[in-house]
Order: C-alpha cells, then structure tokens, then sequence
C-alpha cells in the first residue's frame, strides 16, 4: 500500500476538524475525500481548506468505497457510534481526545478495532509536542536521575456559560481536560497505586475546577489541575514542572491571539536556571503522519495506541469517584 494514496474522511467540521482537514491536505500521498457536519454551511467551510466534498450524511462517508481511513472529530459522545461503524466497515480509524466518556465505550471500540484487524488510533496530543517530548527523552535516558514528581495545569473558562471559549458539548474538566495530562503523566511514570480528588464546584453546582494528586509506591507522586471557571479575562493556560534528582524542567505555556506565548525552562539542583530550546514541529500533523504511515505499514502506531487512552480514562473515573465517596482511590 506504500505507493497509492491514502483517502480519508473527516467526521466533524469544528475547530479541531479544521486543524486536520488542514493538516491532512499537507500530508504527501493524502486526499481528503469528504467532510462531515450536521450544519451543511460548516461542512463547506471546512471541505473547502482541503479541496474535499461536504456532506451531512457521516454514514455516507463512512460507508463510501474509496475511503480508506475516518479521521473521527465529533463530540466525545458521539465517539463510540462512528469509531465502530467505521471499524465494521474495514476503515481505519484516528480518533480525537477525549476517546471515550466511559471505560464501556473505550473498550467497545478497542474491541472493534481487534475483530476488523484494522488500525485506531487515538489523538494524545502531549505525546507529540516538543516540550513534552523532551522530558519523556530525559525520563528514558535518566540523565538527571530519578524522576519524583510531576505536576501539570490546564485552565480555561470553557464552563462560563459567556466565555469566549465556552463550549456547551464539553463534559466536566476530568474528562475533557485532565485525560491529556493523565496521559502524559502515566507516559512519563506508569500507572499511579492510588488518587485522590478535591474540586470546586460551578455556580451549577456542577465540578468546575479539579485537583487530583496521583500517589506512586516508592515516594513519587503527581498533581494535575484542570478549570473549566477561570474568569473570562484569563487566558487559556496549560503547562508542566517535572522535578528529577538533579533538576526540574518547567513548562508555562498561554494562549491568547496567534501561536502561544512559551517559556520552558530547565533549573539544575546547583547554578543558574537555563532557558531549553526544541525543535518544534505542529504536533496535530505529527499524530496524523503517525497514522498515515501506520497505515502504509511504515511506522508503529503503538504511541498512539488507543489502550493508553483507556488508561488516563480509568484515571479520569477514579477522580470522579474520588469526589464522589471524598476518599483516596486504589487504582
């Protein structure tokens, strides 16, 4: 299959559909065959960035003879439903975060993919950005010694029914933000022995902003903190600090108009802090030219493997249990 061309669906014309549909049309050896949205004005917007077709029939497109893969960015509820029609169609099938609302689902489509021998793959973001990428190489080499902890942060103000990035089909932050840094943190440290969750609550009464803190045998740990009711002022934020035996890595990354403004710094256990830089490349055309190659039969999709997903969700249902009976959780 390495020489003909891979043709792709895309399920979902939002803002993450458009970053793929334009990252896919600057994919070598890729046609986006259609886009899909229920509002045919956004199919066509979106069809148009990668010279596609625009429909409001996604099992149309799913079932179409010449598509070989689905590249599935609807709402994560409506993950499950797509990602296995299309399995069951003999398409592979990309997937974007979060993967599924429930272990049920995840595993459903986990399923799916093993009886269709065809290939999911899931979007885990942080797996293919530059910054994260770095520690996970410092965390392999063991250069700076033992890793002991790691704390992330993803805050926003999604959950403000007027905020400009307020999104009415998101789910609570520990699902639709901290699965990405539960999957970053188990890539850098493996499964946590237990966690523990404290949360504030939205003018709702629904969770609006979470705390979890991920305990590890061996005197490790972890904290990730995710808000979805920062005022409407405050500009999305997401970032890192991994402390290792001989430093720390730290990453502070805001989102306001054009690309984020970044700062990512080294500090070592004696001297002076040392500003890091990397190599950056787009981390959304990174993942997809994973799953074209995995397709062709050229790369190992295994990075992207849909059972490390599972994985942050198991941790993403321990948070909301943990809030639940307000106790620590063995995971």
């Amino acid at each position: 299959m390495s020489e003909s061309k891979i043709r792709i669906g895309i399920l979902g014309s939002g803002s993450m559909g458009s970053v793929h549909a334009e990252c896919l049309r600057d994919l070598p050896g890729v046609e986006v065959v259609g886009v899909f949205s229920r509002n045919r004005d956004h199919a066509a917007a979106a069809a148009r960035i990668c010279g596609a077709t625009a429909t409001t029939d996604p099992m149309e497109l799913i079932a179409e003879p010449s598509v070989d893969a689905v590249d599935v960015c609807v709402p994560s509820l409506h993950h499950r439903q797509f990602v296995i029609a299309a399995l069951e169609k003999g398409k592979h099938v990309f997937c974007e975060t979060p993967f599924a609302l429930s272990i049920e689902e995840g595993r459903s489509m986990i399923d799916a993919a093993h009886q269709s021998n065809h290939i999911l793959m899931v979007g885990l973001l942080m797996r293919s950005i530059a910054h994260y990428e770095h520690v996970h190489r410092v965390v392999a080499s063991g250069e700076q010694g033992k890793l002991l902890s790691v704390t992330t942060y993803r805050l926003g103000s999604y959950l403000r029914p007027n905020a400009p990035d307020h999104k009415s089909h998101y789910s609570e932050p520990s699902t639709e933000l901290m699965t990405f840094d539960f999957d970053f943190v188990q890539w850098l440290m493996g499964p946590p022995a237990r966690i523990s969750a404290t949360a504030v609550n939205t003018e709702f009464g629904t969770r609006g902003e979470i705390s979890a803190v991920l305990d590890y045998d061996g005197a490790r740990s972890a904290a990730v903190l995710a808000s979805g009711i920062m005022p409407n002022s405050f500009p999305f934020s997401a970032g890192f600090r991994a402390v290792f035996e001989g430093g720390a890595f730290e990453l502070e990354n805001v989102f306001e108009a054009g690309p984020p403004k970044t700062s990512f710094t080294f500090y070592p256990a004696e001297g002076t802090p040392q500003p890091i830089t990397v190599t950056d490349h787009n981390p959304y055309e990174k993942e997809l030219q994973l799953f074209v190659q995995a397709i062709r039969g050229e790369a190992d999709g295994r990075l992207l493997d849909p059972e490390h997903a599972l994985r942050a969700l198991v941790l993403s249902i321990a948070t909301q249990r943990s809030l639940r009976e307000r106790c620590m959780i063995a995971v």
